[in-house]
């Protein structure tokens, strides 16, 4: 599969366009993850230089939304598209944030992350979108309002985590399990404070949940608290209500009003 490009024949890299090349180019990940020769060709291709690039980007992305009201992450699937019943639930889940003051934070491609966004937009709110540099070039989805572009993944989940009030995530791939898996380690180990992780679409996690009860639990690899980590439901309007709910209370917003 080619790498996807803009229009006029120019693919981005991070925030500088460069001409579209014919091989594949490694991501600033890769960069950072492979194993550095004894003899580098130049100080921009050391680990030195690559933690300044991590340290600007964090400053970026804080700075980016440093003003942002209370926020919910929702994830899921690139590649369904606008006829699929999840688009269509995305989409009406941010509409719904939207109208009950919350921002909307995505991965800012296509498929749930553009359905989400898409709501969030039509209703006035804040639609955010946090894209990351991939091998074959994602560009951020028209109706984002607040976009940020990332070369590292581990920056830009920090950005997920650090300004959502809850997760909401929609089915997906191995990208959407990431992001699930790491939210529920992070609350359970306390390493941020307890809040809302809700799986959207009973059917589909259905077969995950009792492989988490029927082997981490039977096996005493979890606890059985640990089980009320997460919601499942197919109810958006229960989606939302267990959000705000569970908003802190110096930050709650009444329905119907804005982010400032």
């Amino acid at each position: 599969m080619p790498p996807r490009t803009r229009k006029d024949g120019w693919r981005r890299a991070g925030r500088v366009a460069l001409p579209q090349q014919a091989t594949r180019v490694l991501t600033a990940d890769e960069h950072l993850l492979e194993r550095q020769p004894k003899h580098g060709d130049g100080f921009i291709h050391t680990d030195t230089w690559r933690a300044l690039r991590i340290q600007a980007e964090f400053v970026e992305g804080f700075d980016a939304l440093a003003e942002l009201g209370p926020a919910v992450s929702v994830f899921g699937s690139a590649r369904v598209g606008a006829r699929n019943p999840d688009y269509r639930a995305a989409r009406a889940l941010g509409r719904a944030l939207a109208a009950s003051g919350l921002a909307v934070i995505t991965g800012g491609g296509p498929g749930i992350m553009e359905a989400a966004n898409r709501g969030a937009s039509e209703a006035g709110g804040v639609s955010v979108g946090c894209n990351i540099e991939l091998p074959y070039e994602q560009d951020l989805n028209r109706f984002v309002n607040l976009g940020i572009e990332f070369r590292y993944f581990f920056v830009r989940k920090t950005m997920f985590v650090k300004y959502a009030e809850a997760f909401i995530i929609f089915p997906g791939g191995l990208g959407t399990l990431d992001e699930l898996f790491e939210a529920l380690t992070l609350v359970q180990t306390g390493k941020i404070r307890r809040f809302p992780v809700i799986l959207y679409g009973t059917k589909y996690w259905s077969g995950l949940v009792d492989w988490i009860r029927d082997q981490l639990l039977e096996r005493e690899m979890i606890s059985a608290g640990d089980l009320d980590l997460f919601v499942v439901t197919d109810d958006i309007e229960q989606a939302v209500q267990v959000v705000l709910d569970n908003l802190p209370r110096p930050r709650r917003r009444t329905p119907g009003s804005r982010n400032p």
